[in-house]
């Protein structure tokens, strides 16, 4: 290839990059289509395919992505040193390595990116929002007053739920809760992939991930899930149910969350049940001690010793792997979600509370019946 058609392809690339990062945000409706006709049948493929090998084979390719950058920087170092000899061949990697960041870009928008631009759970569950706070004062301060007795009731809800399902607890290994996930939502959802593209593998860097303080995540580009094995087996079940989320083609965080929670209530298994009630109360919990620590402390009280063990084991966890790297992750998977249009980033793991309450409203006045994954 000439060095016109090198450039040619390089502004195609990037024009057609920049296009689909600047249309789908504005238009939605552009991806009316997309899960039927290409994300299920590739996630189905890639599932039958890879959920057969033992290991993350993501995890194989992220290590050769990586050699690859550090060689292609070495040499381009190299380059540098020796420019006007080598300026030719420094142009040509530099246009080559760019081509193939953009196909990167698009492979992940077409294989499972373009999910971040579906319309929310809440609405496609038919989840009435909470309104926006007016602007008069005095309404305001009622709504506040009015969703921290929300918040409270909640986690009291929360906690009671906790403690009925506690006794019927069992830990399990990452493959019998990979499994479970699995069978449960191929029977209380109408995922589209729950007979191949549904399996969640131990990751190969569960150490890094437990020192960036991530506990599992979804590789776009093999359609596997994974999550650190070392993990408490009480966290394990939501969890899973999150990951395999992301695998149904669910990529906001909060409605990822949001799944994990409904499927995990929903099954009728008491171990699912108190993960799933547990991981949302530690959201709730953390929220109502940012706004009143002696009411969260009241009713962490009220909650059973095997669950206050397991609080404090999370506890343990975090003083342990508390560092510098682990705050740079986030900030960095921040920025990610927010390029993504999720505008409240990281935070939006959180706002499931505030939706997971909705559905509890909902459950109250009717029967929710089969999940749907959009």
């Amino acid at each position: 290839m000439n060095q016109r058609r090198k450039w040619i392809s390089l502004v195609a690339l990037l024009a057609l990059a920049c296009l689909v990062y600047l249309l789908l945000p504005r238009f939605p409706d552009l991806i009316a289509g997309y899960d039927r006709f290409l994300f299920y049948p590739f996630q189905t493929v890639r599932g039958f395919l890879l959920n057969k090998i033992p290991f993350s084979l993501g995890d194989v390719l992220y290590i050769a992505v990586g050699a690859w950058g550090l060689f292609t920087v070495a040499k381009w170092i190299r380059y540098l040193f020796s420019f006007r000899a080598n300026k030719v061949f420094l142009g040509d990697s530099i246009i080559r390595t760019s081509r193939t960041i953009l196909l990167f870009y698009l492979f992940f928008v077409a294989g499972w990116g373009a999910n971040y631009y579906k319309p929310p759970l809440t609405e496609k569950w038919g989840l009435i929002p909470v309104l926006p706070l007016p602007k008069i004062d005095a309404e305001k301060a009622e709504r506040k007053k009015k969703s921290l007795e929300n918040l409270v009731v909640f986690n009291h809800f929360l906690a009671d739920k906790i403690n009925t399902y506690e006794p019927g607890y069992h830990s399990l290994s990452l493959i019998e809760i990979s499994n479970r996930s699995a069978a449960y939502y191929g029977i209380y959802t109408d995922s589209k992939v729950a007979g191949y593209g549904l399996k969640i593998k131990p990751g190969l860097f569960g150490y890094f991930m437990r020192r960036l303080g991530v506990e599992g995540y979804y590789n776009p580009f093999t359609g596997e899930g994974q999550i650190d094995k070392e993990l408490p087996a009480f966290t394990m079940p939501f969890l899973i149910c999150h990951e395999m989320a992301h695998q149904a083609g669910i990529a906001s965080e909060e409605d990822a969350n949001l799944m994990a929670y409904a499927l995990g209530t929903d099954a009728p298994d008491s171990t699912f049940r108190y993960s799933a009630y547990l991981n949302i109360w530690l959201y709730a919990n953390y929220r109502l001690y940012r706004r009143d620590s002696g009411k969260a402390r009241e009713i962490e009280a009220v909650l059973n010793k095997l669950t206050k063990a397991h609080i404090d084991t999370l506890d343990q966890i975090s003083k342990k792997y508390q560092n510098d790297y682990a705050r740079y992750s986030s900030q960095l998977y921040d920025n990610y979600l927010k390029m993504q249009d999720q505008k409240d980033g990281i935070r939006s793991y959180g706002n499931v509370v505030s939706s997971a309450w909705l559905l509890e409203q909902k459950r109250v006045k009717s029967e929710i019946g089969f999940i749907v994954v959009p």
